[in-house]
């Protein structure tokens, strides 16, 4: 599955609240808000009177407070949303402090030493001053962020228990296949793989079709990430080769899903080691953008092109060279998925995750005007929404995107103009197609791209460390996370935080420039590079 990390579920029917407002009613005002509070200005949108549902740093349902008011005829944000706004910054810039810590003598009151911008700080209070009118715009940056993955999580807090409910009272019997005629060493041992799928279809009951996959999946003793929605459904999931085969058959047969075919599921070698568990949830996206469907539908994507004729289109791009002015290769996906591997002389876009990606093209609008854009990401689903969005935006000459994505392209041309690895979102990280290695070791430069997970406890960042820096103990993704490594060994405390230099420094919505370099590797070219890990 594209896109990350998924929890979660869809819409629960609320009881009425003391607002007297019902759970549909909820759930228009929730999604009105996230489009408009981080899409758009409020003067752009008449925002006075939007409201919001804010309880503490949760956001729980339990009362009405207004997000934008009016004051002197200007839209102000509200009381209650400026607080909770503040509390995110002042974390924010905790954490940015945080991560410029570098050393603690130990002794009588102890030293800490904090580095920014080619300085050394001795004084908390100074590096505070330094961090506040140095970088603002960055800790600002953060704090929205923060107030938008909470908008997100509070969404998906409501919609998981939607779905736990309705598990128990929905009969998917019909749907499951019959496997008495078969050992239960047949659907766990043997040959596996891996399956990759997506279907943009309408769903009148996602809830039901959720209970209907867990089920169908735990029959097969299948692991994997399955996302419904009422746009339809995403899904990724692991097995045997007999345990794969039912379930795809038992897809293709079911008539919510019948504009699918056989070439719609991506196969590679795997099994159900591939990932830890089973986890089936309904949603609002089944690719998480941010973007309400209803406001933004896949339906208004860009044109699709077979895996032949984007290589067609690629192959005459690079033809052209450096003289090539009216023509972007994007790549949509996260920056540590291009590190591994991309299209030669394409626009890698250093962001972390798919949900930044409409900020992205609004921050680089005049990069995409008057363009001709030729769009990838893994398996096709995030350009479906990721072209639409850039589309409705009418700054670009034209907008294609790769159907089937770079999975179908590699099966087709494993020595194509892809080089490198396909990162993948399971235990296993990559697929290799064809022997290239553009990346390399964060600590020594030797070519090596297979990622492992930093070994810094709280810390989920992956890093690229090849076996002899690893053997001398270089496995963390930055100096700051190798430093709390070292203090855990040596049994000093380490705070519980995720963050680390690898976040803090990194801008969360760049402003790129087309600008050519030179090749890092043989036969790979690129227009930019993201940031190292």
């Amino acid at each position: 599955m594209e896109g990350g990390v998924y929890n979660g579920g869809n819409e629960r029917q609320l009881q009425r609240t003391s607002s007297g407002v019902t759970a549909p009613e909820a759930d228009s005002f929730l999604l009105s808000v996230r489009s408009l509070c981080f899409r758009c200005s409020p003067a752009e949108q008449g925002m006075a009177g939007a409201l919001l549902y804010v309880s503490g740093l949760r956001m729980k349902f339990q009362k009405f407070v207004p997000l934008y008011t009016q004051h002197q005829g200007k839209c102000t944000l509200s009381t209650a949303l400026r607080r909770h706004y503040t509390h995110e910054k002042k974390k924010a810039f905790a954490k940015f402090v945080a991560s410029k810590k570098v050393a603690t003598f130990a002794g009588e009151g102890g030293l800490k030493q904090w580095q920014c911008c080619g300085s050394t700080f001795t004084e908390l209070a100074y590096i505070h001053k330094h961090v506040g009118k140095s970088h603002n715009a960055e800790i600002s940056e953060y704090a929205d962020g923060a107030l938008k993955s909470a908008l997100n999580s509070f969404e998906d807090e409501i919609t998981t228990q939607s779905t736990l409910d309705k598990e128990e009272s929905v009969d998917v019997s019909c749907w499951i296949p019959d496997t008495s005629h078969l050992q239960e060493e047949q659907l766990v041992k043997g040959p596996g793989e891996v399956l990759l799928y997506y279907c943009y279809c309408p769903l009148q009951d996602p809830q039901v079709i959720c209970s209907w996959q867990k089920a169908l999946c735990e029959k097969l003793r299948l692991t994997g990430k399955i996302r419904v929605a009422t746009e339809g459904i995403n899904g990724t999931v692991g097995g045997t080769k007999l345990a794969t085969a039912l379930y795809v058959e038992v897809m293709l047969s079911h008539p919510s899903f019948n504009t699918m075919v056989l070439e719609d599921f991506k196969r590679s070698e795997g099994n159900a080691d591939c990932f830890l568990d089973l986890r089936v949830g309904v949603y609002r996206e089944i690719v998480p953008m941010g973007v309400d469907p209803d406001i933004l539908s896949y339906q208004q994507a860009g044109t699709h092109l077979e895996p032949e004729e984007f290589h067609k289109e690629v192959e005459m791009f690079l033809s052209k060279g450096n003289s090539c002015t009216d023509t972007i290769l994007l790549d949509c996906r996260n920056f540590y998925e291009s590190k591994i591997g991309q299209f030669s002389k394409c626009l890698a876009p250093d962001i972390r995750k798919f949900s930044y990606f409409p900020d992205y093209v609004d921050k680089n609008l005049e990069l995409f005007r008057d363009k001709k854009v030729l769009m990838y990401c893994t398996g096709g689903i995030r350009c479906e929404r990721g072209s639409a969005y850039l589309c409705s935006k009418e700054v670009c000459k034209e907008v294609y995107q790769l159907k089937g994505g770079i999975h179908k392209y590699l099966e087709q041309y494993p020595e194509g103009f892809y080089r490198g690895k396909l990162f993948v979102f399971d235990e296993r990280y990559s697929l290799a197609f064809n022997g290239d290695v553009i990346s390399e070791c964060r600590y020594c430069s030797t070519p090596w791209d297979h990622y492992q997970l930093c070994s810094t406890h709280f810390c989920c960042q992956l890093v690229l460390s090849c076996p002899s820096c690893r053997a001398q103990g270089l496995t963390s993704c930055c100096p700051t996370c190798q430093a709390k490594s070292q203090g855990c060994e040596q049994g000093t405390p380490v705070g519980q935080k995720e963050e680390c230099e690898c976040t803090a420094q990194r801008p969360r919505i760049p402003q790129d420039v087309l600008i050519c370099s030179v090749p890092r590797r043989p036969h790979h070219r690129h227009c930019h590079t993201p940031e190292g890990l």
